[in-house]
């Protein structure tokens, strides 16, 4: 079903709902917080962390396998926020979604890695010349190529970028039918430990590394408070997970199916620490839809302090 379609059909439940009660009883009811999450997302932190325990607010989870139609569902309005990287979120903004990115965590680049095959020919970005790399539309994947070829003064032109999401990226790139593949924690992890991957270039110097925390414009008129809260958790969750690794891998084990290993591999990399929505940050994102829109990933020149906004900083700290 799509999400139009589920999302008319909630707006007709919600407009049925309201008219069977009183407005007396409608405003008694807690807030919903409808949250958008990837699995082994932000729904594992808050819950292995404590921090989801006691809101003012109900929340209910909508659970997807990657950031594109997660972003979709916040745009359509079917959600209140999410948490996606930085990249896929500026690429939805820049198609005209009503969003705002309201909080950010911060990770290492070297979470993010071109991989090859432990035996491949492949030793330097220039070899990928005449091969196949596959990467993530509009996100880190695509980035990270042309990032790394530009570095590298490789042209392009000479690769093949074929544009996949990862569960079909893994298949191809293990079968062997794409020579290169670029991805993110746990992938990374996961390849090199479980499958015998190696990794050509990783993300330092090259991509930014920001997860953004992002809000639907009618949530941020109407559920601001709950937003707020729920920002302070988000905090409150990641300064957990920094001092617990062993203990949030081995929940997130349980949950993924993923190996413990590799989880504990990739947080010790992420190392993921909450941050605000600073000039700093804007300015460090502005320049990256420069690069953005040079690689193809942007259509056109996007302000990106329209995407942000700071007024949650103080509220949620």
């Amino acid at each position: 079903m799509s999400i139009q379609n589920l999302s008319r059909r909630g707006l007709i439940a919600a407009t049925a709902a309201a008219a069977a009660v009183g407005p007396a009883q409608a405003a008694e009811r807690p807030a919903v917080l409808r949250v958008g999450n990837q699995k082994g997302g932000l729904r594992s932190l808050l819950e292995a962390s404590g921090a989801a325990k006691d809101t003012p607010y109900t929340l209910e989870w909508a659970e997807f396998p990657a950031a594109a139609p997660l972003l979709e569902a916040l745009n359509a309005g079917a959600l209140d926020l999410g948490y996606q990287g930085d990249l896929a979120f500026l690429t939805s903004f820049a198609a005209g979604a009503p969003l705002r990115a309201i909080g950010a965590g911060r990770s290492s680049a070297a979470a993010q890695a071109i991989l090859v095959k432990q035996d491949s020919p492949i030793r330097t970005v220039a070899d990928l010349q005449g091969r196949k790399v596959a990467g993530n539309r509009g996100g880190w994947g695509q980035y990270l190529i042309r990032a790394a070829l530009q570095q590298a003064r490789v042209s392009s032109a000479g690769v093949n970028i074929t544009l996949m999401p990862p569960s079909d990226a893994s298949l191809a790139f293990r079968s062997g039918a794409v020579d290169a593949w670029a991805v993110w924690d746990p992938y990374v992890s996961l390849e090199v430990l479980q499958f015998g991957a190696r990794v050509l270039v990783d993300g330092r110097g090259l991509t930014p590394a920001v997860t953004l925390v992002s809000a639907h414009e009618g949530a941020i008129r109407d559920k601001r408070a709950a937003l707020a809260d729920f920002l302070g958790r988000f905090r409150s969750a990641w300064a957990w997970a920094e001092a617990h690794i062993p203990d949030y891998a081995r929940t997130n084990a349980a949950l993924t199916g993923l190996p413990e290993p590799v989880l504990r591999q990739a947080y010790e990399t992420e190392r993921t620490k909450p941050v605000g929505v600073t000039p700093a940050l804007v300015a460090e994102l502005q320049a990256a839809a420069g690069h953005a829109l040079e690689f193809g990933l942007l259509r056109q020149p996007l302000d990106v302090s329209r995407a942000f906004d700071s007024s949650f900083n103080a509220e949620g700290a």
